[in-house]
């Protein structure tokens, strides 16, 4: 049965948006105009984001979810921003990606599947321009693209690994042109990337034309205006440029746009959803894919860096079977992996509050004991039962994350765009890694010195696993003394930095052994097996 949700109508009163900005996709979801965004910035923000996850991830999304609705059951004005879920990992290994229990947001199948389209509308958008780059080798490349050195790939919102390299323009003289290419998942487009960091129609339009999609015979960079793209895939992001607003199971407000993957792309909710919040509620509560060396660096350093915001506070996710893994079986060694993220939280200058997201067969014992070491670091530590009792279950950890909240912050990046991007590597890898050092590969290297030489000084977005700190999946806990590998580095001039790849990360994720694919089924109109346990 169809969950009984509050008209879309009345969830936008609930933070003063105007009905006339509001564009509903039925009775429980809507878009907002970005004539809302005018209006001036209240709130205060807090970053959600954890220690290095199991595969099946430590509930950052619920606890994000249940720390706003616990919030709004203080007495406070709080609104979640979170990004839009992909079809890979929701028909992966993952499931859904709406929260979990009684701390999702709904309708949750909805989003989970189609929502208001934007991601079919972000892989439209990528697949015209990379038609549009074929279309002109196809006709004698009168941009002066060079076949064998296009960079643009399509996209498809799926895990499929027989799509990581393909070859094209097979069908003969009018089969267009012969060559190898690739597919990217959705999430990991630069499309999304842009949407993501885009802050107006205008802003979009001018990052679309960035876009490098390859490289004359003298390497000289072809962009998507180059060929004349941009407008029209301005055109098919029109609508999906408009945040999308939603609501908890519990009718609180939740704002969900944007979805780029953490360990492929810069892992944050769109910028204009952000702003929008920041508008309209007394507190932000807003998340970052994967562990903080992942999501949470890349919030501060390149979402936090292109808005112009700077969270008030971090919650930290911490989980009893996550730090055992870490530990190898033993909780307390394993919360070294903890105490090396709260480290790199700290080095941001920002309150950190550490939020333990309860499981069943957690014990007492071992919640004391993760107090006590967070404690003995200065971090006030709170489990939460959102997952099972919604808002009410996580109150103590909103009460600890308003009492955290903090005026005197100031932006603090890890690095200076003018530094060279080794520097910016080695600081990343050994503020936030832990590494010792930091090896380029020759292909890597090359890319980022020309770079350097046209005066390009971006942020970096380091792609690697999100299983350990390292780029190494197999070193759990807290690893030392190790170098990290950039095997490839990647511009993307529309989104605004520079992809430095690690370790064998996937662009194109494949399906498990066994896919969460073969538990979706419809019965009476009702979907089920989306999310983990139902």
């Amino acid at each position: 049965m169809r969950m009984n949700l509050r008209p879309i109508t009345e969830v936008a009163r609930d933070l003063e948006i105007d009905e006339a900005n509001l564009i509903p996709y039925g009775r429980d979801k809507a878009k907002v105009e970005l004539a809302e965004l005018d209006k001036p910035q209240r709130g205060k923000l807090v970053l959600v984001s954890a220690m290095t996850p199991t595969k099946a991830g430590e509930g950052k999304t619920t606890t994000s979810i249940g720390l706003t609705m616990g919030l709004n059951q203080i007495g406070e004005k709080a609104v979640v921003c979170l990004r839009e879920p992909s079809l890979g990992p929701v028909f992966g290994i993952k499931g859904g990606g709406t929260g979990g229990g009684a701390a999702q947001i709904e309708p949750a199948a909805e989003i989970n599947l189609h929502f208001t389209g934007d991601l079919h509308a972000i892989t439209s958008a990528n697949n015209l321009l990379a038609a549009l780059v074929d279309n002109d080798l196809h006709f004698g490349a009168k941009s002066g693209l060079d076949s064998r050195r296009v960079t643009w790939r399509r996209v498809l919102d799926m895990n499929d690994r027989a799509l990581r390299q393909i070859n094209i323009g097979l069908g003969g003289r009018n089969g267009g042109l012969p060559r190898e290419s690739a597919f990217d998942i959705t999430a990991a487009s630069e499309v999304m990337a842009i949407l993501g960091l885009a802050t107006s129609e205008e802003n979009l339009r001018e990052r679309l034309g960035r876009i490098v999609v390859g490289r004359t015979a003298k390497n000289e960079p072809i962009t998507a205006d180059d060929l004349g793209a941009a407008a029209a895939m301005s055109v098919l992001l029109k609508d999906a440029l408009k945040p999308n607003i939603a609501q908890t199971r519990e009718g609180t407000p939740a704002i969900v746009h944007g979805g780029p993957f953490a360990n492929i792309a810069h892992g944050c909710s769109s910028i204009l959803g952000t702003k929008l919040g920041l508008s309209h509620a007394d507190i932000v509560v807003t998340e970052a894919g994967f562990g903080f060396d992942l999501g949470g660096e890349k919030f501060f350093d390149i979402k936090c860096r292109e808005a112009g915001i700077w969270p008030n506070a971090v919650t930290l996710v911490a989980t009893v079977r996550a730090l055992k893994l870490h530990g190898d079986g033993d909780l307390e060694a394993g919360i070294a992996n903890l105490e090396h993220h709260l480290d790199s939280v700290a080095s941001f200058g920002v309150p950190i509050v550490v939020g333990i997201n309860l499981f069943p067969d957690d014990t007492a014992d071992e919640i004391e004991m993760i107090k006590k070491r967070c404690a003995a670091k200065g971090v006030k530590a709170v489990a939460s039962a959102a997952f099972a009792e919604g808002g009410a279950g996580a109150t103590e950890l909103a009460e600890a994350v308003r009492d955290a909240l903090s005026d005197d912050v100031e932006p603090k990046y890890l690095y200076d765009l003018d530094m060279s991007y080794k520097k910016k590597l080695t600081r990343v890898a050994k503020a936030i890694y832990g590494a010792a050092s930091v090896n380029i590969e020759p292909a890597a290297r090359k890319v980022l010195r020309r770079l350097e030489k046209d005066g390009i000084n971006l942020p970096i977005c380091v792609a690697k696993t999100p299983l350990s700190i390292s780029d190494n999946p197999k070193l759990i806990g807290r690893p030392s003394g190790f170098a990290i590998t950039v095997r490839e580095a990647r511009l993307s001039a529309g989104a605004g930095f520079v992809v430095c790849l690690l370790g064998d990360v996937m662009t194109m994720p494949g399906l498990p052994r066994e896919p969460s694919a073969k538990n979706v089924r419809v019965e009476n109109g009702r979907i089920y097996g989306l999310m983990q346990n139902d």
